[in-house]
C-alpha cells in the first residue's frame, strides 16, 4: 500500500515534466510552506490584529504590544488562533501555490516560450488571482474563527470549539462574513507577491548571468529569500487596507447591522482612509516580509526534496 510520502516522492512518468504528479507536489509544498510560516508568525499576527481592532488600547507599537499582551494575559495569549492559522493556511497554500503552478504552466504552454516570456507579468496576475479566489473559499471559515478568537480570547477553547460556537450563533453565513474583504485583501496581495517575487528573482539571476538551473541549491534558496522579502513588503502595503477591514468586520457587532457592503462602508468611514492604510502597517510589513521570504524559500526547498524541478519562465533570446 502506498503511503502519502511515497506517492509524493514518486517520479513523474518518463518524458513528462509538468504532469499531475508535479502539481500534487507543488500543492503539498505550498501547503507546508504557508502552514509553517503563518503558524510561526502567529504571535506577530495576534499583536497586529489587536492593534487593528483596538488602536487606542494597543498604541505602543509592535514590541509594546507584545509586552502589553504578555503582562495582561500571559505568554500563551500570543498563540491564540494557532490551530486555525496552521490548518487554514495549509489548505490555502495547497490551492494557492498548486493553483499558481497549474495556471501559469498551462498558459505558458499554450502561448509558447517566447510569448509566455513577453507576457509573464500578465500570466502571473491571472494565475495568482484564479488560484487565490479558489483558495480563499476554503480559508475564509478558518480565518473567521481565528480572528474571532483573537479579538475575544474567551470565545472558544480551540478550532473545533470555535467552529461549533460560530455555526450555532451565526450559521454558515458567519463563516463567510469576511469573504468580500478577504478577497479584496488576498487577491491583490497574492498578485503582487507572485509578480514582484518572479520579476525580482529573474532580475537577480540576470545580474549573476545565470539561469536557475545553473546555480547551486543554496544560491537558489538565497534568491528565493531575498526576492520574497521584496515581494512581501510590496504586497503587504498594497493589501493592508483590506486586511484592516477584515480584522474589523469579524469582530462581533462591528459596522452595525445590515448587508455586508453597508457594514464595510460604516467601518471604513469610522476609521478614516489614512488610518485604514497605516494602522498596524509596520508590524504587518515585518510579518509579511518575513513570511513571504520563508514561503518561497521553503517552497523551493520542499519541491527540490520531492524531486520536482520548479517551472521558470525562460527568455528564448537570452545570450543571442
Amino acid at each position: 500500500m502506498n503511503t502519502p510520502g511515497a506517492v509524493l516522492l514518486a517520479p513523474s512518468p518518463a518524458g513528462t515534466k509538468y504532469d499531475s504528479m508535479y502539481y500534487l507536489k507543488g500543492a503539498a509544498a505550498g501547503g507546508i510552506c504557508c502552514s509553517v510560516t503563518h503558524g510561526a508568525l502567529t504571535p506577530v499576527d495576534v499583536v497586529k490584529t489587536r492593534v487593528q481592532l483596538d488602536p487606542v488600547k494597543y498604541n505602543s507599537g509592535l514590541i509594546g504590544g507584545f509586552r502589553q499582551i504578555i503582562a495582561e494575559e500571559g505568554a500563551m495569549a500570543l498563540t491564540t488562533g494557532l490551530g486555525a492559522t496552521a490548518a487554514g493556511y495549509f489548505v490555502q497554500g495547497w490551492f494557492k501555490f498548486g493553483g499558481v503552478e497549474y495556471f501559469k504552466i498551462t498558459a505558458a504552454t499554450s502561448m509558447g516560450e517566447e510569448k509566455a516570456w513577453e507576457n509573464k507579468t500578465s500570466i502571473y496576475l491571472v494565475a495568482a488571482a484564479c488560484a487565490e479566489f479558489i483558495a480563499d473559499l476554503f480559508l475564509c471559515p478558518l480565518e473567521a474563527v481565528r480572528i474571532r478568537s483573537v479579538s475575544d480570547p474567551e470565545f472558544c477553547d480551540g478550532l473545533l470549539d470555535g467552529f461549533q460556537k460560530m455555526a450555532a450563533a451565526e450559521g454558515i453565513g458567519g463563516f463567510y462574513a469576511g469573504l468580500v474583504p478577504i478577497l479584496a485583501k488576498q487577491i491583490p496581495y497574492t498578485c503582487a507577491k507572485f509578480v514582484v517575487q518572479g520579476n525580482a528573482a529573474d532580475s537577480l539571476y540576470a545580474s549573476m548571468g545565470k539561469t536557475p538551473s545553473e546555480v547551486s541549491g543554496s544560491t537558489a534558496v538565497g534568491v528565493s529569500l531575498l526576492s520574497g522579502v521584496i515581494a512581501g513588503v510590496a504586497s503587504a502595503i498594497i493589501s493592508h487596507p483590506a486586511d484592516t477591514l477584515l480584522s474589523k468586520v469579524n469582530k462581533a457587532g462591528a459596522g452595525g447591522d445590515g448587508p455586508m457592503m453597508t457594514r464595510l462602508a460604516n467601518i471604513a468611514k469610522e476609521i478614516g482612509f489614512v488610518k485604514l492604510c497605516t494602522v498596524g502597517l509596520v508590524p504587518r510589513c515585518v510579518m509579511i516580509g518575513t513570511l513571504t521570504a520563508g514561503q518561497f524559500g521553503i517552497f523551493d526547498t520542499v519541491m527540490g526534496a520531492l524531486g520536482a524541478s520548479k517551472f521558470h519562465f525562460h527568455n528564448p533570446n537570452a545570450g543571442k
